[in-house]
């Protein structure tokens, strides 16, 4: 059974989506100390995160990134506060999803099981792939080169696999953007390039420079 972590301060909210995600056969624990978030993830160990922005003590912002620091379990920003400059700062900080209250909750189950699907499922299945001595570990979302381990956020993740199970290819940012997040509203210029330059950064500083070529106009290819 898959278990999710709420953490939202409006107990009505929470008790309402844990009701609902109980009813999708999910294990549902709610935070109860908003001054130890990462302590209660690091309890409970979620395979999926609901994160508010507006907390007590600390915002959203800083537990996923907190959360980052230790693992890659998928992040949902559930917000009020749903405007740009909110959902790039959300990509930024390393969420995999935004979605604006007031919300549908079947929507919100339906995200739920899409992230975790794509998260679990899809990775336990996927090949071992290589360029240039790198191997993607498709178990624990890192990349592999001379021995270290490049930790991959998850949206980090799924662009290095769709790029490098398309060796030789251009994938346009179209495609990019469809494999990451099914089109929904979450999707826009910026959050791409906010992971593709993120992503970049990593690939450089382990070794790899020039591992992701651009195609001005076009989009991206692993040559």
């Amino acid at each position: 059974m898959y278990k999710l972590f709420i953490v939202e301060d409006d107990e009505g909210i929470a008790s309402e989506v844990k009701n609902l995600a109980t009813s999708w056969a999910l294990d549902v624990k709610i935070c109860d100390d908003f001054r130890n978030v990462t302590e209660e993830f690091n309890s409970y160990q979620p395979h999926i995160v609901l994160m508010d922005i507006g907390l007590p003590f600390y915002n959203g912002y800083h537990w996923c990134s907190e959360i980052r620091k230790i693992s890659n379990v998928p992040v949902i920003f559930v917000s009020s506060a749903a405007d740009n400059m909110n959902i790039v700062m959300a990509v930024n900080m390393g969420a995999d999803d935004f979605i604006a209250k007031p919300f549908d909750g079947n929507v919100l189950m339906a995200k739920v099981q899409a992230l975790l699907r794509r998260s679990y499922d899809f990775a336990a299945s996927a090949p071992v792939l290589s360029h240039k001595g790198a191997f993607l570990n498709t178990g624990d979302n890192t990349l592999v080169y001379n021995d270290n381990k490049i930790e991959l956020s998850k949206n980090e993740y799924r662009i290095l696999l769709c790029l490098m199970e398309n060796k030789g290819k251009v994938v346009s940012r179209e495609k990019l953007m469809e494999r990451l997040w099914e089109t929904d509203s979450f999707v826009d210029e910026n959050t791409l390039t906010v992971n593709i330059n993120r992503l970049r950064k990593k690939l450089d500083s382990s070794g790899l420079p020039g591992f992701i070529a651009t195609k001005f106009g076009v989009g991206y290819i692993i040559e």
